[in-house]
């Protein structure tokens, strides 16, 4: 019985990674992407790029968003940790530096996630994890260059957090509150009563 609990859980867990992985697609030039295209009604592509704007410069603080080709268009750039082993037992196996653009039209933007760069990550002599100096792999390459299973895990945590990029996204645009700025907090004086 145990067996068959087992083989169904594997199962299930194999098809949510492969899930997973479909979210990445590929372009004209045959590069994995993250493309999405919403609409947003009654918001105006001024108000967009401007929501846009302060989410691109919250995603990466260390970098200014650079002003992309169209009117309405933001480039940024990106880095994220992807990790191996167990829930228990989590090492980073390296990061996963990206591009993300965002354009803005009347009720309605796209965003495209890509240029994914693998660098692995090794133990140094103080048994930290630290990038491999000199080694940059595409996401298109990890099949050649890693195992059919590390080269899926990886590709995997990719598409997981372009999705939660995008859900981000999404709710920073929509949502006119994330926008606002916090209230003021009140003082009391606590010395007279």
């Amino acid at each position: 019985m145990k067996k068959i609990i087992f083989g169904l859980l594997f199962i299930a867990v194999s098809q949510i990674a492969a899930a997973q992985k479909e979210i990445l697609q590929f372009d004209e030039n045959n590069n994995y992407v993250y493309y999405q295209v919403t609409e947003l009604p009654n918001i105006n592509a001024d108000t967009l790029y401007q929501r846009a704007w302060q989410f691109a410069r919250q995603l990466n603080s260390k970098q200014t968003p650079a002003k992309g080709k169209a009117t309405y268009a933001i480039n940024t750039k990106g880095e994220f940790l992807v990790y191996t082993g167990s829930s228990i037992v989590k090492k980073e196996t390296g990061s996963v530096m990206y591009t993300l653009n965002i354009e803005a039209k009347d009720q309605k933007y796209r965003y495209k996630l890509g240029d994914f760069v693998f660098t692995p990550y090794k133990r140094d002599r103080f048994n930290n994890m630290v990038p491999v100096p000199g080694i940059n792999v595409r996401a298109e390459d990890l099949t050649a260059k890693y195992s059919a299973k590390e080269a899926d895990s990886i590709l995997s945590q990719i598409a997981t957090y372009s999705k939660s990029i995008g859900d981000k996204l999404k709710f920073r645009l929509q949502n006119t509150s994330a926008n606002k700025k916090p209230d003021a907090i009140k003082k009391i004086s606590t010395e007279n009563w």
